[in-house]
């Protein structure tokens, strides 16, 4: 399941990559404008900024842009920073595998196949969604 942090942090990126006055955006402003609560959106954007998705400016007309084109930021990368691997089982994971203790024989495993299945169909999706490619459809849709 998406954690609020991923999904606020995608309406947050999808925001920015909106923006067209290519001038820093408030944390206040972009809390009222997706209602996220201010102090938790605080603590997800100095997130994204230490993972290098976004630049911030401090004092007068400061506040957050994107560090990159939103061509180049994925979901999957979002996902990933706030909720870690994309894998539901542990054993199923490329970046936080670790084996099953209850498990014979790993190679055989129907429940490790099916879950291996999950993870590749879920990241093969997240990873290859830009938030550029967001905005369009949210264009699209509207």
């Amino acid at each position: 399941m998406l954690s609020k942090k991923s999904k606020y942090a995608i309406k947050a990126l999808l925001a920015l990559a909106k923006d067209t006055t290519e001038e820093p955006v408030r944390i206040g402003d972009l809390a009222r404008q997706e209602q996220i609560p201010a102090k938790f959106l605080e603590a997800i954007l100095l997130s994204l900024r230490n993972a290098g998705l976004l630049q911030s400016r401090k004092g007068k007309g400061g506040g957050y842009l994107l560090a990159r084109d939103p061509k180049q930021i994925t979901v999957g990368q979002v996902v990933r920073l706030f909720d870690g691997p994309l894998a539901p089982v542990p054993c199923a994971s490329q970046t936080g595998y670790v084996a099953c203790e209850d498990c014979e024989d790993e190679a055989t495993c129907g429940v490790r196949l099916a879950m291996k299945d999950v993870r590749d169909a879920t990241a093969r999706i997240l990873d290859h969604t830009s938030i550029a490619a967001l905005v369009r459809r949210q264009q699209r849709a509207g």
